[in-house]
């Protein structure tokens, strides 16, 4: 499977739909009933938007979901409904009650768009951009490495991303070729190109599995930190449904506990359950769930805890965004206090898997 840009939206649709939600907001300000959770809340089925198709990429979702996560937390059913789509937009709307995306894409559509979105937690410390080539084709290890080399990138918002990564390292556009490509690797294993924009968790393993040695250049590594896989929510929701939100952000940490302890189950789950209709290949799934590890667990995950974002990774963000020509503010963007309580509370939820 290939990967994707996750930065589609639909403004016009966005901004009709608000109009309407704002019309009719007072239907979903109704307290939830009692009795559902281990802690007494019945927060009724709600749906969780993913940035992707159904692979070991979401191996924590599904551990909620097949141990009781969920329902332990007061959900009475969680939809997971695969993209990519217009997570934003759907989130925007409360289409789906929470979203998987990256700083990128929600920093954009809040700065253009004004939606009313915050991310809330993140899964992703390390955004999983990469520039592929073949170790015994373009081999580009470092920026530098850019300069002369034909680069396939996807149209959208990776053109953004890409241009950032040219802007942050001081190379002029003009000393590398941009060629359009769609999602498959194909043109890079065929030499059309030097370079791809891919994912380290997805294109990156893809030609490995066909024999072939190939170099990265992560985003993360060369200036363009930003997290990923963000848990997104409305601003409405965390004013006036905020134990909704603490209840989700515990069952998708607990879920992601027990992914980050069982790589081969992840795997299991995703290629046998949850992606069955997909044709995934085992292998691939496993060594997936086992890169990622690398994306989610950090130093500073490892001191505070799954999901959360440090004040220096926020500045970094920034950074990035700006770079991407997204100005916002920090405030603008995260809201990390549920969070903080809900570790508070359940100091627990901080603890990693040995």
């Amino acid at each position: 499977m290939t990967s994707r840009s996750r930065t589609t939206r639909a403004g016009a649709l966005l901004a009709a739909a608000l109009l309407s939600l704002t019309a009719c907001g007072e239907d979903a300000d109704a307290e939830p009933a009692a009795g559902g959770g281990e802690g007494g809340s019945d927060f009724g089925a709600i749906t969780l938007q993913l940035s992707w198709i159904k692979n070991a990429e979401f191996a924590g979702e599904f551990f909620a979901d097949t141990a009781g996560h969920y329902e332990d937390a007061g959900f009475t059913s969680v939809t997971m409904d695969p993209g990519p789509g217009a997570i934003e937009t759907l989130v925007a709307t409360e289409d789906a009650d929470f979203g998987l995306s990256n700083a990128v894409s929600t920093a954009q559509v809040i700065a253009e768009e004004d939606a009313p979105l915050k991310i809330v937690g993140t899964k992703f410390q390390k955004n999983p951009f990469t520039i592929l080539s073949l170790a015994d084709g373009g081999d580009i290890a470092t920026p530098e490495d850019l300069v002369g080399k034909k680069i396939g990138v996807q149209a959208g918002g990776n053109e953004t991303l890409f241009d950032a990564l040219l802007e942050v390292n001081g190379i002029d556009p003009s000393d590398v070729e941009k060629v359009p490509v769609e999602y498959d690797p194909a043109p890079l294993i065929d030499g059309e190109v030097d370079g791809f924009l891919a994912y380290i968790t997805n294109e990156s393993i893809t030609v490995q599995a066909q024999g072939m040695e190939v170099t990265n250049l992560p985003f993360a590594d060369n200036g363009l930190p930003f997290v990923a896989e963000s848990v997104i929510t409305t601003e409405r929701m965390i004013e006036e449904e905020p134990e909704k939100v603490k209840a989700f952000l515990e069952a998708e940490i607990r879920g992601w506990q027990d992914a980050l302890a069982d790589p081969d189950e992840s795997a299991r789950l995703a290629v046998e359950e949850y992606g069955k209709d997909l044709k995934l290949d085992m292998a691939k799934e496993l060594e997936q769930a086992e890169v990622q590890t690398g994306l989610i667990v950090t130093p500073d995950v490892e001191a505070n805890g799954l999901f959360t974002i440090t004040d220096e990774l926020i500045e970094q963000n920034l950074a990035t965004l700006a770079a991407a020509g997204i100005e916002i503010e920090a405030e603008d963007l995260f809201d990390l206090s549920l969070l903080t309580e809900l570790l508070e509370e359940k100091p627990e939820l901080t603890e990693l898997p040995s």
